[in-house]
């Protein structure tokens, strides 16, 4: 873990979010809880949660990421691009990949590849995230839209604002589904006490999914599985996510919303078993509809070859 170590002593007793945010004052308090959750933050030598009561004249380390260059570098990674025009650029983003860089990840993102393979992308959009159009999670994989030029974008913007952008994921669940179809219209926001989630708040942004069951699995053990396709008709951030775990069937291998007791869950962390799998779009630059398709990746595919196929249901 790289970065600088700040060595403090708790001169107060108090949560440790607190704690350090009053030592460090130009730390934000949600990018203490950040750094907390990331295993950061050590109070005698130990990691410890946000809420951990820090005594007085405990010794508390903390190491800060390493800061962001400050201008975006072009990186050659290899990009696994679906389709591309003078418009938009689709990828298909592995597992394990970030989007774009924060502070702990500043390179090795999809942004740093796309600049390689498309510079006039650094003038669109955001300077911190030039040419994303939407985002994935770094443990979820599939189509990604890029924007190559500020027109594009706003188009891009505007199709999904209008929801004539269509989205699925392939998403392998725990659990047997009942049904072979349903809808998931429950509001998310930030969860009230666990900063590192979102969750179902009343109140909360509207956020609707619907799903169909594509396959339905039991493992060895006889634990039931399901592989559903989801269409989130919004995007709120890890929306698939907290839907399927407000059903009872969280994400096989999610560590943030996954089941504890799953077994698949326990050996795949933190992979979550999740891919976009096809996305729907009009290019700005034909005005043409475009279908863009990604296999389910190999990790995703070894999984569900470990499992016996129970039944098919829902669209093919």
């Amino acid at each position: 873990m790289s970065g600088e170590v700040i060595t403090l002593t708790a001169s107060r007793a108090d949560r440790l979010d607190k704690v350090i945010t009053g030592l460090i004052p130009t730390l934000s308090r949600s990018a203490a809880q950040r750094l907390i959750a990331q295993g950061r933050v050590k109070v005698e030598g130990c990691a410890r949660d946000a809420d951990f009561r820090v005594r007085i004249g405990q010794t508390i380390a903390v190491t800060l990421p390493p800061a962001l260059p400050e201008q975006l570098q072009a990186e050659q990674i290899d990009l696994s691009i679906v389709y591309e025009d003078a418009s938009v650029i689709v990828i298909n983003k592995p597992a394990g990949m970030v989007v774009h860089p924060a502070p702990g990840n500043p390179n090795r993102t999809v942004v740093n590849a796309v600049l390689a393979h498309a510079p006039e992308v650094i003038n669109v959009g955001d300077a911190r995230r030039p040419g994303i159009v939407h985002r994935l999670d770094k443990e979820t994989s599939g189509l990604m839209l890029i924007a190559r030029h500020q027109e594009a974008l706003l188009a891009l913007q505007a199709q999904f604002k209008a929801r004539t952008i269509r989205k699925t994921y392939l998403a392998l669940c725990v659990g047997r589904f009942a049904e072979n179809q349903g809808v998931v219209d429950q509001p998310i926001a930030r969860h009230p006490t666990k900063r590192r989630q979102m969750a179902i708040v009343p109140g909360g942004r509207p956020s609707v999914t619907y799903y169909t069951v594509k396959e339905r699995f039991v493992a060895s053990d006889g634990a039931p599985y399901t592989l559903a396709r989801a269409h989130p008709l919004t995007g709120r951030t890890h929306q698939l996510r907290v839907h399927f775990a407000a059903l009872g069937h969280p994400i096989v291998g999610d560590a943030l919303y996954g089941s504890r007791r799953d077994r698949l869950t326990r050996a795949l962390k933190p992979r979550q078993m999740l891919h976009a799998s096809e996305l729907i779009f009009i290019s700005p630059a034909t005005g043409r509809e475009i279908r863009a398709y990604a296999p389910l990746p190999d990790d995703i595919s070894a999984v569900l070859a470990s499992l016996f196929s129970e039944s098919v249901h829902g669209e093919c």
